[in-house]
């Protein structure tokens, strides 16, 4: 995978490195912040570096933007085999762009470089959910091209629900 893809002059896209673990973590805290689940957000730093780096292969990918030489942005992925197409999918697990930084083409960055690595991967396509809320995204993605799908319905199962049924 490519190390660094410069868009214009003051963006940088790049896969993450150990010491960006506090800006990547600052910036995955603050999409908490924003979906409103700080408070079941667990991530830290050691998490991160044992998830991200130590375990091989690692269970997410990040991709950094940095506008002029600052992480601004990061996007979160991993790969998800599909049996019917024999070919992977690329997972967008979190996509976020610093407040102040919106509007300079990071997430645009990333999406490229996330699809760019997707065809290099052989993947089948790529895809992530959007909160129903979330206009901005939306307006976003469908500018990209991206379409939502009609046809298939996320559904979790989590917490003591999750235990009942694992338990029973």
């Amino acid at each position: 995978m490519n190390e660094s893809v410069k868009i214009e002059n003051s963006v940088l896209v790049r896969h993450w490195q150990e010491s960006d673990i506090p800006a990547a973590l600052y910036l995955m805290r603050e999409l908490a912040v924003f979906e409103q689940y700080l408070e079941g957000f667990a991530a830290n730093e050691s998490i991160l570096l044992e998830q991200g780096f130590k375990l091989q292969p690692p269970n997410f990918f990040v991709l950094v933007a940095e506008l002029d030489a600052k992480p601004e942005g990061v996007l979160v992925y991993y790969f998800l085999p599909y049996t019917a197409s024999a070919k992977p999918m690329l997972f967008i697990k979190e996509l976020f762009i610093a407040d102040g930084a919106r509007g300079q083409g990071l997430g645009q960055a990333l999406m490229r470089e996330a699809s760019r690595i997707a065809l290099e991967r052989g993947c089948v396509g790529m895809k992530w959910t959007v909160a129903s809320w979330n206009e901005p995204a939306k307006k976003f993605y469908a500018g990209l091209g991206a379409v939502a799908n009609p046809v298939w319905i996320e559904h979790t199962l989590t917490g003591d629900v999750l235990e009942k049924l694992g338990n029973s």
